[in-house]
């Protein structure tokens, strides 16, 4: 009786598990980034510049900045900030939802960094090859962002019927079957 329970709990376990499997999603931003923004980071939500408490949210290219108390979005600074240099001022980098909402607490502990012109190495002044897919670098290649999506563990196991890995020497270019 015990190994027909054992078994009824076996097979009813194998028909109601699922394949386990994570995946790790890593995202690049880096052809996203302006030529202006500086250099270290693969990733950039937001830049905050402290000489005109200004926010740049990269994935859109937008400025975003505080006017008449309300937080505007536009593709160009503000009038009154024509000639701030984008290319000499200090950027920091913060990557946080909506950091905007937090302006207070950045405007002090930023602070520090304003005036701090061309203390900063940018990535169109960048000799890193990695910087090459961001447009307007004086290497750029083309390039653009990059998502790497990689499995990490999987408890799934079956056959697959597909073909093999092309056709060159070494790869063989059959048809195979094999476990996962």
């Amino acid at each position: 009786m015990k190994k027909l329970f054992f078994a009824l709990m076996l097979a009813t376990a194998s028909f109601i598990s699922k394949p386990v499997s994570a995946q790790v999603s890593i995202n690049i931003s880096i052809g996203a980034q302006p030529v202006w923004g500086p250099v270290g980071y693969d990733y950039v939500e937001y830049y905050y510049l402290p000489d005109i408490e200004v926010y740049y949210y990269v994935p859109r290219h937008q400025y975003v900045y505080l006017s008449n108390g309300r937080w505007i979005f536009a593709v160009s600074l503000p009038y009154r900030y024509r000639s701030y240099n984008l290319y000499s001022g200090y950027k920091v980098v913060i990557n946080e939802p909506r950091p905007y909402l937090h302006f207070t607490t950045h405007k002090v502990t930023y602070a520090k960094y304003k005036g701090n012109n061309g203390r900063q190495v940018i990535i169109k002044n960048s000799n890193d090859p990695k910087y090459y897919v961001v447009k307007g670098h004086p290497k750029y290649n083309g390039g653009g962002n990059k998502t790497v999506v990689t499995k990490s563990k999987s408890n799934a196991s079956g056959n697959s019927n597909g073909k093999g890995n092309g056709g060159g020497k070494g790869n063989g270019g059959g048809k195979g079957k094999g476990k996962n």
